[in-house]
């Protein structure tokens, strides 16, 4: 078996012939910096003194991974000891590819508290910048990112404190698989109950070739001049999320194709990126490498609906904020597009806005205005191409700008297969396909590649087939059974609630009539069942626009409910009026239909604000269902919807749009997009994917595409189950929860960690089919019963927790232990929260013991199976323990009682500490309640915490007292789920 030191000689020598120096000499922080001081001085041309150079090197290391990256980037001042200035760069910035490439191997960085040796380091003029965590081929990557980030949590790590602050790329291998990630603050390194820590990138060529292991990666990634672009042009730092983005190999490959296209001037093109895979992201860097070609006059990146226009103008002020203002009309845009300021050159706009700029029949005349500009090489990019650009709009474009180059991205291109009948110059039957706009594909990234790179999700589809199809009558389901099935199926689909869905409906008709269905259906099961647990269901469509341009603008691209609102249009109003009002009411707002912008925003807002814990939004705040016409079934984003209903005809392009709006990748909870058909479109669905899977006829990309049947999973979940039940009996163990706590030694924990995990992965796959048979729902159950999948995911949590204190603490001699991944995730549960645990706790002391759904005993269990409980566990038990079971509890007493009790347990605790530490009460109380209302792990910020404490402001004083290690588990507890790992890894330099 080939060893790590093996795998770490081989890539060195590989970086040796790419022309990297290799220097054994560097193996500690002094040799670090003085190999840094002498690039730095060669490329400053300055020769700095000892006390120079030990403050500079103060100045730049910043335990701010964001800070040092921008530093890096940049070109910064530093006053010299005769008072001097001194202007300088940390690399070269301009000819990144002329900078000192060098590769550094276990390389250790030793502080007060951590002691850490770093596989391989590649330095760019001296400054760390790549880091390479090597591992066998048994040893999976994902457990190298587990050990970067418990590096990078240690307090006084490398990483805050050293050089080591300007790494901006990790990667990680075993040799035969490689990932890359970008570096950032603790806080996005942070393996929380939802694991959605960072995103991690395979290396692809231009066709989307995975490289063989690490030897043809380093070949094709590290070679230096590669290395130096990635780093310099495409990264992105997010300024308003201050974090670093690593751009993706399609993305660079686009970009890359575009900036070629225009500094050629080889005409127009555009990119077939699959919908979910960052087009805003790709188009974003292209149109700022734009910015600085002296060649281009403006570049307007074009969308085709007012709330894309919005959503794209944020994400651009995302990634580099105030880059893009708001044109809030045409007018806005024509000054915008005469200015000559630079912060005017990139301008996104909408499709209609710049229509009227360019109509020669309006009245402010805006194109004789423009008229300075006409010759001038102006660029666009057209974002969801294949919607906005088959009219005249495109035609008056090309006619003003005659050198203008266009670019589109699209998700689902136009084919001749897909290509609407239209009437053009008067010509009817005319065909026009993306390819006929824009002249050539530059780069493709289909969603095949993109499910093969787990970059977005396969689908699971269940064609719905009401009871009179399955007796032989070929009837569709009616409304009222559409429903009874969804109220039905709902809770399993989307994961108990932790996620969301999407009701597409063929007209607004339609739409209003189950919206009435839905509120009659949900009275009758509630009269029926006390505890029914509403489903929080809303409507939109666009109302008759009667004149209104945001309403006109914003329909563009609603061609159905366009068309609708041409009948009975007062009916459909006063239909979303009533529909509003009934949303005022649930979720307290005031919204309109006059300003109907302001409430369709807030209806996307709730869907994507299901990724809080229940904790800090309610229920009552949240949308489970979101009835539709056109709307949210093109360009709306949101990991938490995971489920579409179709009452809808689809087809093509429209499909495939549509059914992607589940499809984003979360984490293990959220196995596939999950599709319920109610129009039995199996042709088409089939159409549509071999249209766009981009791959050759003679495969099947529906192997691809959708998840294995349920039949199939069920194997692999008997197998499972059959696996752990061998491996408990192989131990001389019962294959019962109860026995695991008997299994002896780390090794046989961690077998049982692996082997139930698999099981529990299955399972969640498995409960969220939609279409299980009765057959297949007992056979599941009789695998495994709930009451003991509950009490091993208890026993589970207890173990893993166990097991993961001791992986890299030396507490195990078991290498297995060593390589574990818990993945926590699976074991999170939506419905176990607080509401639905108190809940539980007061109808346990209310009601007779007949009447019970659980004894005390089984509510403590159930609290300890689910991980998003888990910090709260002890005390939830403690509490519900000791409640007394002379009187019965309200749920409100239930919920202040236990409040209570964790003020006074945690008074008790800051006391123990206060006196532990010799500090006054109140002071650490004040410093504890500032940290928790605040959240932020800055040095200013907590310089202005620790001063009630009167111990200065460096972190170094806290941690050297021990009162930092003490507090981080009592404020874990108080975060209520809040990530504070930043305070965790805190630490100013020495």
């Amino acid at each position: 078996m080939v060893n790590e030191q093996k795998i770490e000689r081989d890539l060195i020598e590989e970086l040796t012939e790419l022309k990297y120096i290799h220097r054994p000499d560097i193996r500690d922080k002094e040799a670090l910096e003085r190999n840094f001081r002498e690039k730095f001085q060669e490329l400053n041309r300055v020769k700095l003194t000892d006390a120079e150079f030990s403050r500079l090197r103060d100045e730049i290391v910043n335990p701010d991974v964001f800070v040092a990256s921008k530093m890096l980037r940049e070109r910064n001042a530093f006053t010299r000891e005769d008072g001097t200035p001194l202007f300088y760069t940390l690399v070269d910035i301009k000819e990144w590819c002329k900078n000192d490439f060098e590769v550094v191997n276990q390389l250790r960085m030793s502080t007060a508290s951590s002691h850490h040796r770093y596989d391989v380091i590649l330095l760019i003029n001296g400054l760390p910048m790549v880091q390479l965590e090597l591992k066998t081929l048994e040893v999976t990557p994902r457990r190298a990112m587990q050990q970067i980030m418990d590096y990078k949590a240690d307090p006084g790590n490398g990483y805050t404190n050293s050089l080591m602050c300007f790494i901006q790329l990790f990667i990680v291998s075993n040799r035969a698989e490689v990932l890359y990630f970008s570096n950032n603050r603790a806080q996005h390194f942070n393996f929380s109950a939802d694991e959605q820590f960072l995103p991690v990138y395979q290396y692809a060529d231009i066709n989307n070739k995975k490289p063989k292991g690490l030897h043809d990666f380093a070949i094709q990634f590290l070679s230096k001049c590669t290395l130096a672009q990635t780093i310099s042009k495409y990264m992105v730092l997010v300024e308003s999320e201050q974090r670093l983005l690593v751009m993706r190999p399609y993305q660079v490959y686009a970009v890359k194709a575009i900036d070629e296209c225009i500094r050629d001037n080889r005409g127009n093109g555009y990119i077939w990126h699959t919908t979910g895979s960052g087009k805003t992201l790709t188009s974003f860097k292209a149109s700022t490498l734009l910015k600085d070609n002296r060649d281009i006059e403006k570049c307007l990146f074009v969308v085709d609906r007012k709330d894309l226009d919005r959503q794209t103008r944020e994400e651009f002020n995302r990634f580099q904020e105030g880059c893009v203002e708001e044109n809030t009309n045409t007018g806005a845009l024509v000054r915008r597009l005469l200015s000559t300021d630079y912060a005017d050159k990139v301008i996104v706009t909408t499709i209609q806005k710049l229509g009227i700029a360019l109509d020669p029949t309006h009245k402010k005349d805006y194109k004789g205005q423009l008229q300075p500009l006409s010759g001038k090489r102006v660029v666009f990019i057209f974002d969801e191409c294949h919607r906005s650009q088959f009219g005249e709009n495109h035609q008056a474009i090309k006619e003003f700008f005659p050198k203008a180059q266009l670019f589109g991205f699209t998700g689902t291109p136009i084919f001749e297969e897909n290509a609407s009948y239209t009437q053009v110059d008067g010509q009817e039957g005319s065909y026009r396909t993306t390819e006929d706009i824009f002249e050539k594909r530059l780069h493709a990234y289909t969603i095949t590649h993109a499910i093969e790179d787990r970059n977005v999700l396969r689908f699971h589809v269940d064609y719905f087939k009401p009871d009179g199809e399955a007796k032989g009558k070929p009837t569709g389901p009616t409304r009222g059974a559409v429903v009874e099935a969804i109220l039905n199926k709902h809770d399993a689909a989307t994961h108990q609630r932790r996620f969301n869905a999407v009701l597409a409906t063929q007209s607004i008709n339609d739409a209003i009539a189950y919206y009435d269905l839905f509120k009659k259906a949900q009275k009758t099961k509630e009269a029926a069942d006390p505890d029914y647990l509403r489903l929080n269901v809303a409507c939109v469509f666009s109302p008759p626009a009667e004149g209104n341009k945001d309403v006109q603008q914003l329909q563009e691209d609603l061609l159905q409910e366009k068309q609708d609102n041409q009948q009975e249009p007062e009916v459909k109003k006063e239909a979303l009026k009533a529909i509003i009002a009934d949303y005022n009411e649930q979720y307290g707002t005031n919204h309109s239909i006059g300003e109907f912008d302001q409430y369709y925003q807030d209806v996307q807002q709730r869907i994507k604000a299901q990724k809080w814990p229940v904790a800090d939004y309610r229920r009552e705040e949240r949308i489970d269902i979101a009835i539709v016409v056109d709307m949210l079934l093109t360009g709306f984003d949101s990991k938490y919807l995971n489920t579409l209903y179709v009452d809808k005809n689809l087809k093509a392009h429209g499909l495939i749009q549509a059914f992607s709006r589940t499809n984003r990748v979360l984490n293990d909870t959220k196995p596939y997009g999950n599709v319920l058909d109610f129009r039995q479109q199996q042709p088409a669905v089939d159409a549509a994917i071999a249209l766009f899977s981009g791959v050759d006829k003679d495969k099947d990309p529906r192997k691809i595409w959708l998840v294995e049947p349920a039949n199939v999973v069920l194997k692999n979940y008997e197998a499972a189950v059959q696996k752990l039940t061998g491996f408990m009996e192989g131990q001389g163990l019962s294959a019962a929860p109860e026995d695991v706590a008997n299994l002896k030694g780390d090794a046989a924990r961690g077998q049982f960690v692996e082997k139930f995990k698999e099981v529990q992965r299955l399972r969640t796959q498995l409960e969220q089919y939609t279409d299980l048979s009765e057959p297949e729902q007992q056979q599941l159950e009789a695998l495994l019963p709930e009451d003991n999948l509950r009490a091993y995911r208890g026993q589970y949590l207890e173990t893993a927790k166990r097991l993961r204190k001791l992986q890299g603490k030396g507490g195990t001699d078991d290498q297995g232990v060593e390589q574990l991944d818990f993945e926590f995730v699976l074991f999170a549960s939506a419905i176990i929260d607080y509401d639905y645990i108190m809940g539980l706790m007061a109808a346990s002391t209310t009601a007779t013991p007949k009447k019970q759904k659980m004894t005390r005993e089984q509510i403590i269990a159930l609290v300890g199976s689910s991980s998003n409980l888990m910090d709260e566990a002890d005390d939830l038990a403690d509490y519900f323990g000791n409640l007394p079971t002379d009187r019965g509890f309200t749920e409100e007493e239930i919920h202040k009682g236990f409040q209570v009790f964790k003020q006074q347990k945690v008074a008790a605790e800051q006391a123990a500490i206060a006196e532990a530490h010799g500090l006054p009460a109140t002071a650490l109380t004040a410093f504890v309640d500032g940290t928790l209302r605040r959240m932020i792990f800055d040095s200013e910020a907590l310089g202005d915490l620790l001063a009630p404490l009167d111990l200065g402001w460096k972190a170094r004083t806290v941690k050297e007292t021990g009162l930092l290690a003490d507090l981080i588990p009592l404020l874990k507890k108080l975060a209520h789920g809040r990530d504070i790992s930043g305070l965790k890894a805190y630490e100013t330099h020495e």
